[in-house]
């Protein structure tokens, strides 16, 4: 099986991050984004906590991000709990700081994903409704989610298109998906998209195991589902980290070089703020060149 992007069209990566705590975790943090600027991502973003519990750290790291570095950063934002001049007020220190990429998420409830959303009563009922306000303030690229399997609180893959179809047709672009390890519940959603001539980019989300058993927790709070023999490869690894990284490195990367196959060009790795597992997939992948180099 060929990984190298040195045998065929180059591809690109980007980077979610959570903003740092002060102390250890900031200094390990800012390693970790020198680590990954060396692969010369696309863009890296930053999460927006729940109902935006971190947006000082976030808009603080995002400006750093933009000022002391070679990266594009891309803020995560939610409306959950804010008014919509609370949110524009957040939208225009992202552009303050030098960012002019936005994550646009509706945001999980309160309550915890399976409790019912209630938009605040002044703002945004959901994604695509963000997605009008921020470009109607103007001068940002959009990303969105996407949902290879379903979102939870969706009744059907067609009712996701139709968020997704307003979503593009309201200014955003790129569509970046919720992690998945069937990689058949993407390509499908991508055939979905096309065939009703939905106007976006869509990229796999790729989330590498550093804890199954806490992906295993995400997995089923947000409905991915986790293949047989995918857990079979992990039994007991989490009392083994040196092999589990080997081994969630080498899935990870054919995790990409199947989607490569199919012709996706762009992938976006939830790093949990774990740089030496996605450096060493990156490297797997041969993406310590920069894009010009990659055919020398």
């Amino acid at each position: 099986m060929t990984l190298s992007t040195r045998d065929a069209d180059p591809i690109t990566v980007s980077f979610e991050f959570f903003p740092p705590k002060a102390g250890e975790a900031e200094a390990t943090f800012w390693s970790t984004i020198a680590k990954l600027e060396t692969v010369h991502p696309e863009f890296v973003s930053v999460t927006y906590g729940a109902g935006g519990t971190t947006q000082d750290r976030t808009i603080q790291t995002l400006a750093r991000i933009a000022g002391e570095t070679t990266l594009k950063p891309a803020g995560h934002l939610t409306c959950v709990g804010k008014s919509k001049d609370e949110v524009n007020a957040v939208i225009r220190q992202y552009g303050q700081a030098g960012v002019n990429h936005i994550v646009a998420l509706r945001g999980d409830p309160p309550g915890g994903v399976g409790t019912r959303f209630e938009p605040h009563p002044q703002g945004y009922r959901n994604a695509a409704d963000l997605v009008r306000g921020i470009r109607e303030i103007g001068g940002f690229e959009i990303s969105v989610s996407a949902y290879p399997e379903r979102h939870p609180e969706s009744v059907s893959i067609e009712e996701d298109l139709a968020f997704m179809a307003d979503k593009a047709d309201h200014g955003a672009t790129r569509a970046i998906s919720q992690f998945f390890f069937h990689n058949p519940f993407f390509l499908r959603l991508r055939d979905r998209i096309f065939a009703r001539g939905i106007d976006i980019d869509l990229v796999p989300g790729i989330l590498p195991i550093t804890s199954f058993a806490r992906v295993a927790e995400f997995a089923g709070k947000c409905g991915a589902h986790i293949p047989p023999a995918l857990a079979r490869r992990f039994d007991g690894l989490d009392q083994e980290p040196e092999t589990r990284n080997l081994v969630a490195a080498m899935v990870a990367a054919e995790q990409v070089a199947a989607l490569r196959r199919e012709g996706v060009k762009h992938f976006h790795f939830y790093t949990l703020n774990r740089a030496d597992l996605v450096y060493a997939i990156c490297r797997v992948l041969d993406l310590n060149a920069r894009p010009d180099e990659a055919a020398a």
